[in-house]
């Protein structure tokens, strides 16, 4: 491990213990959070591109494009992000709507708060099948992966209790390259039948 690496290993560890102390002393126990989006989502269905982030380096919050747009590039996510490569994780998303249930247990976030690529409302994303495809924008994604482990417990769990990305959070790989913009439409094109159509990986290659 690097010494960078291990200096922003440490300040985690910091951060997270704080938090946890803070959460006990205030007693905190909420319940777990979840979101109403919606009906399941069926051909057709449409929502709005609230926001749009990325992150020069893994590991922390995205913060929203200044130019108010990201390029997908053709199976290998967004452009200038992090977490772009030759995985099946290339592009994140969360629901506004989960983003305000995590406010309402307390939490001061926004938009790439939870290190989403676009954040997305009026659309239930988190019961969007595996292979599901989704017209955002110019480009489209399928849906490859809905939620994630989370194997080290973030200072957001800490002060809240719980998160809410790893459940509600989903990722796909991008089929058809585009640029995404604040307030494009994102449609279902294909409701996906649990397969997805590209080798899935931990990390990317």
């Amino acid at each position: 491990m690097s010494e960078e690496a291990s200096v922003r290993t440490d300040e985690q560890i910091i951060i997270n213990e704080t938090a946890k102390a803070l959460a006990e002393d205030l007693g905190i126990d909420n319940p777990l959070m979840i979101s109403d989006q919606g009906p399941a989502p069926s051909l057709g269905d449409t929502g709005i591109v609230k926001s749009v982030n990325i992150s020069p380096k893994k590991g922390m919050r995205k913060a929203p494009a200044k130019e108010g747009f990201i390029t997908l590039v053709a199976d290998f996510g967004v452009a200038e992000d992090a977490h772009a490569g030759d995985w099946h994780r290339q592009v994140s998303f969360l629901a506004e709507e989960s983003i305000h249930v995590a406010r309402e247990h307390g939490l001061d976030v926004w938009y790439g708060d939870f290190a989403e690529n676009v954040t997305t409302s009026g659309i239930n994303i988190k019961e969007m099948p595996l292979g599901t495809l989704v017209r955002v924008g110019e480009a489209l994604v399928e849906v490859s992966q809905i939620g994630k482990v989370c194997h080290t417990r973030c200072a957001i769990y800490y002060l809240a209790g719980d998160c809410i990305f790893p459940r509600e959070g989903i990722f796909g790989w991008v089929v058809e390259p585009g640029k995404v913009s604040v307030g494009d439409e994102i449609r279902v094109e294909k409701v996906g039948d649990g397969i997805v159509n590209r080798e899935l990986s931990d990390k990317p290659r």
